[in-house]
């Protein structure tokens, strides 16, 4: 589009330095490196530096404009400030004066014409998603069953908030087929916000947990909030819910879209059967559907896949796709997304995951249940070791929350834990394990990762299995990527 007609979207007025003719050919950054000819630049306000500041670097890489809420004497798209408000103060707080708000105000308002503009003229299809935890993984096994049907626009890794989803639905071009977005929240409102920029036709809840419990205070606010998806789907639309969640399979009564359920049991209209763990903890299942069977060996890792993929199944299936289609692809589906249950075997048989991309008490504990059938489906079993981190946003819960997964670690047999952090949250979590029967050295709190490297590699030994996980703030991920370096 011209900057005039951006303008026009937005609500802004052009610089006089601004050419009004001048067309935005190439994709929206908010990152001044990442510009490229006929790129359109978003001055957001950031902790450290403001984003005015990296206009000039921005034009320099061939920007044909910034959109900003500041007087500059460049061209730009100048948008009027706004007070921020909730919806967007999680992904800006260094938003002091309302610049902030407005520009991404702006950016969710050209993502919402774009993908108007697609789905009318284009026949796009937007397919939505959200859930306390399994979003990217989930979001990377639907976009690998739809390649086969059409040209497939997904977020890379988890960029789903008031920046991330507007960013990526302005990637969907006239080739686009089909847009898969992932729709987080950390406050109620956040995902209804979500839709609006990007209307969906296909919408899917994975589980209702206790992911940002700190913010939300209950279960029961994090499945209404969870559940705007559902009410914001047409009567046209279908929902996706999961039956093995009470919270979720509850959000069918919030929706006039049809609603197809997912789920390990025959009561649900897409289920699993059959399903078995490799000693890789690779899944393998029987996909049925509407009394259609296909088999699936899935090679993404841990057993709480198979949920995803049925989601992941569904979506297919409404997109026209066969059974026998979906579960072909879903059998050579690989892991997308960095950081994220990726399992690599080094040349003296250590076996290291890492997972340390965010966590939650959810993901941690699933993490874990992979550990422990990786451990003892071999013969002999193989030595196991946890290096956990905090799990932030928990709130009130944070103590009791990491002493749960201390102890359920212990009743799942790993048989090390290095406890890296020495916050009160890491503290129990370390005592959890204690009180539930880690003794000695099975059991070790560490203050950095540093240290916790140190003692992996004075005791790891050939067969081992190691599991680094820890919410993203923690870096943990140094810990992985150090024990893979050279192998």
């Amino acid at each position: 589009m011209t900057l005039r007609d951006a303008a026009q979207i937005v609500g802004g007025r052009l610089t006089d330095a601004a050419d009004p003719d001048a067309v935005i050919s190439g994709t929206v950054e908010f990152d001044s490196r990442k510009v490229r000819p006929g790129g359109l630049f978003l001055a957001l306000p950031g902790e450290r530096v403001d984003g005015v500041d990296f206009i000039p670097a921005a034009l320099e890489a061939g920007a044909v404009a910034a959109l900003t809420a500041s007087e500059v004497d460049a061209p730009a798209i100048v948008v009027p400030r706004l007070a921020p408000s909730e919806t967007n103060a999680m992904a800006l707080a260094a938003d002091t004066d309302g610049s902030g708000a407005a520009v991404l105000a702006a950016l969710g308002a050209l993502a919402r014409a774009n993908v108007h503009q697609l789905r009318e003229h284009h026949g796009l299809r937007v397919v939505g998603l959200t859930g306390s935890a399994g979003k990217t993984s989930t979001k990377d096994l639907i976009a690998s069953v739809l390649e086969p049907a059409g040209t497939v626009v997904a977020p890379p890794g988890s960029f789903n908030n008031e920046i991330g989803h507007p960013w990526t639905a302005l990637r969907a071009d006239e080739s686009t087929d089909f847009l898969v977005l992932e729709l987080s929240a950390r406050a109620p409102g956040n995902i209804a916000a979500l839709a609006e920029i990007a209307p969906l036709d296909i919408g899917a809840v994975l589980n209702v947990g206790t992911a940002h419990l700190g913010e939300f205070g209950s279960r029961d606010v994090i499945a209404q909030t969870k559940g705007e998806l559902v009410e914001a789907l047409p009567a046209s639309g279908l929902a996706i819910l999961n039956a093995d969640d009470d919270k979720v399979a509850a959000m069918a009564a919030r929706t006039q879209a049809r609603v197809r359920t997912v789920g390990l049991s025959a009561a649900a209209d897409v289920y699993a059967t059959a399903v078995e763990i490799d000693d890789e903890a690779r899944a393998s299942f029987v996909l049925n559907l509407e009394g259609e069977t296909a088999q699936v060996r899935l090679k993404v890792h841990g057993e709480h896949q198979v949920s995803n993929a049925l989601v992941a199944a569904s979506v297919a299936i409404e997109c026209g796709q066969s059974l026998a289609q979906v579960a072909e692809s879903l059998s050579v589906a690989t892991a997308r997304s960095s950081r994220r249950m990726d399992v690599q075997t080094r040349a003296d048989g250590v076996t290291v995951i890492n997972d340390s991309y965010n966590a939650n008490p959810d993901s941690v504990k699933a993490a874990l249940r992979s550990v422990a059938v990786m451990a003892r489906t071999a013969n002999p079993p193989r030595p196991t070791w946890a290096v956990l981190g905090e799990m932030g946003e928990l709130g009130d819960e944070a103590i009791t929350e990491h002493d749960l997964v201390g102890r359920y670690l212990v009743r799942l047999n790993i048989s090390h834990l290095i406890v890296v952090g020495l916050g009160r949250p890491q503290r129990a979590l370390f005592q959890g394990a204690i009180q539930e029967g880690s003794w000695g050295a099975e059991a070790e709190h560490v203050e950095s990762a540093e240290d916790a490297l140190a003692i992996l590699n004075d005791r790891l030994a050939p067969g081992d299995v190691v599991l680094v996980k820890a919410s993203q703030a923690v870096g943990l991920w140094t810990v992985a990527e150090s024990l893979l370096e050279d192998n």
